[in-house]
């Protein structure tokens, strides 16, 4: 790199931080680690209307229990703060005023009412999208239309204004884009865009580049939705003189599990699908969520999971720590088509990291969900219940719900399967079984095997006959860990009360 690395992830608080926020946050941290160098977290709060109580808080709390750590933040701090741009105002204005008198922007009067009129008369003349903008700028009230005196006139009377960019037509705007290459637009595309709004508060346009200018900024990498406004950056940058254009790489959409269209809240909703990183709630029960946190994610997991929604290392493997990431990412393997969100292979990814997380440490992790269940369960029992289970789960709460049966005496049996596998002859084995189990001394799961197929030798049945009735006592279906680890966590006592219960019911079964 010819300058030093600074990136920024540049959020706005008006809702919950996104899942592919939360990936344009991970590429930005991955590309600085790799790099040397520095990752900023801004609020871009400018847009009061639409700011949402809570969620800059979100935004932290989210990139934290993901791992993701700004060098540089509105609660850390740094050299070029404040980082939130409403903490900013009054330097816009003073670069929005510059803009005005090197005569690359203007102030515009018109009311919504006259703005409205402007686009009635426009399509009325067979104008599809009308905007305002070089063609269109002449026709209203605007400082290019009226005299310097008045203009002065009315921002000293106090009417309203805002600051529009001038753009001028038949341009070729082009710049190179780390992830597309080179794009070029034609300016008399472009609208011109409001720099500084009426109440004297920026647009993004002109606080993303006065700010990216300032911090020092040296790569954008930002979602795709913003690749039409870099035209309008890049002659920001050319307006102001600033030399240090960073630059640009715009990341493929996320898009639905069915490929089409990209991913909204909504289709969490829909679908049954987190498509947050934690929970939001407020006042609406329309925009109560659950994150991927909630319904049982592991953060190590969403990130590599995010981490491959677009971006690809060249290699077979697909588990990679943080720390790999940082040393394999490399914005030229980022694809520029989208990436479809499998959810499939995100409980896959989760899975993986269930399978190596430390028994202990996985219990601890489970309280939230411990918490919330009707069972009193013993932290050491807690502890070997996810050795058994965590190979079978793909999200953390299914150690409690599937292994419901490690909690409780309460077994719901799988009644067609008992049906069919409780036939005569197999209860006197299973009576011997269990005097045997009751008289074991060497109390381990080999010892314990063995001789449960000793005995059902024995009687001359064979093991598919036996162990799925003991099975069905213990857990009520087929399903679940090694039957015998099952039994040795659960005791005698235990085992003895499920199998007399079981074989209760199977006969009352049967004989109905």
């Amino acid at each position: 790199m010819d300058k030093p690395v600074r990136v920024r992830f540049a959020p706005s608080p008006t809702g919950p931080l996104h899942i592919g926020g939360v990936r344009t946050a991970l590429y930005n941290y991955l590309f600085a680690r790799k790099h040397g160098g520095q990752f900023i977290l801004r609020i871009e709060d400018t847009d009061q209307g639409r700011y949402v109580e809570g969620a800059e808080q979100y935004i932290t709390d989210a990139l934290h229990w993901c791992g993701i750590h700004p060098d540089e933040s509105p609660d850390s701090g740094g050299e070029y703060g404040p980082y939130r741009q409403s903490e900013r105002k009054e330097m816009y204005k003073t670069y929005a005023r510059k803009l005005v008198e090197s005569g690359h922007a203007y102030y515009a009067f018109d009311t919504p009412e006259e703005l409205e009129d402007m686009r009635n008369s426009k399509q009325a003349q067979g104008v599809h999208s009308p905007t305002y903008n070089a063609e269109t700028r002449s026709e209203m009230r605007n400082s290019l239309t009226l005299s310097s005196p008045d203009s002065m006139d009315l921002i000293a009377r106090g009417m309203p204004y805002v600051v529009r960019l001038k753009v001028d037509p038949n341009e070729a705007i082009t710049f190179t884009d780390a992830i597309r290459e080179e794009v070029t637009f034609n300016s008399s595309e472009l609208d011109d865009k409001v720099l500084l709004k009426a109440d004297g508060m920026p647009t993004y346009h002109l606080a993303n580049v006065v700010d990216d200018h300032l911090m020092k900024i040296s790569h954008v990498i930002r979602g795709e939705e913003w690749l039409s406004s870099t035209a309008h950056h890049v002659l920001l940058y050319r307006a102001f003189g600033f030399e240090d254009m960073p630059t640009f790489a715009h990341l493929p959409l996320i898009l639905k599990p069915t490929g089409k269209g990209k991913l909204s809240k909504r289709d969490g909703q829909k679908l049954g699908i987190p498509v947050f990183p934690l929970r939001w709630e407020d006042s609406d029960p329309a925009n109560r969520f659950d994150g991927f946190k909630d319904v049982g994610f592991l953060p190590e997991a969403v990130l590599n999971f995010l981490a491959f929604l677009g971006w690809s290392p060249g290699t077979e493997q697909e588990i990679f720590s943080l720390e790999e990431l940082v040393e394999a990412f490399d914005l030229k393997r980022v694809s520029k088509g989208g990436a479809r969100f499998d959810y499939d292979k995100a409980k896959w990814y989760n899975q993986q990291y269930i399978k190596e997380q430390a028994d202990p440490h996985l219990a601890a992790t489970l309280q939230p969900w411990i918490d919330q269940s009707a069972h009193d369960i013993d932290p050491v029992i807690l502890t070997d219940v996810c050795r058994l289970m965590k190979e079978r789960v793909e999200v953390l709460p299914q150690i409690i719900e599937d292994g419901y049966y490690f909690f409780t005496d309460d077994i719901e049996y799988d009644e067609k399967t008992t049906k069919k596998k409780f036939k005569e002859g197999v209860e006197q084995c299973l009576f011997d079984i269990n005097e045997a189990v009751q008289n074991l001394e060497d109390w381990s799961a080999e010892a314990l095997q063995t001789e449960v197929k000793t005995i059902i030798e024995h009687h001359e049945l064979g093991l598919g006959a036996i162990l799925p009735l003991l099975r069905l006592s213990m857990a009520g279906t087929l399903k679940g860990p090694d039957l015998f680890d099952m039994i040795i966590l659960k005791g005698k006592s235990v085992f003895n009360k499920r199998l007399l219960s079981f074989i209760s019911y199977a006969k009352a079964l049967t004989n109905a």
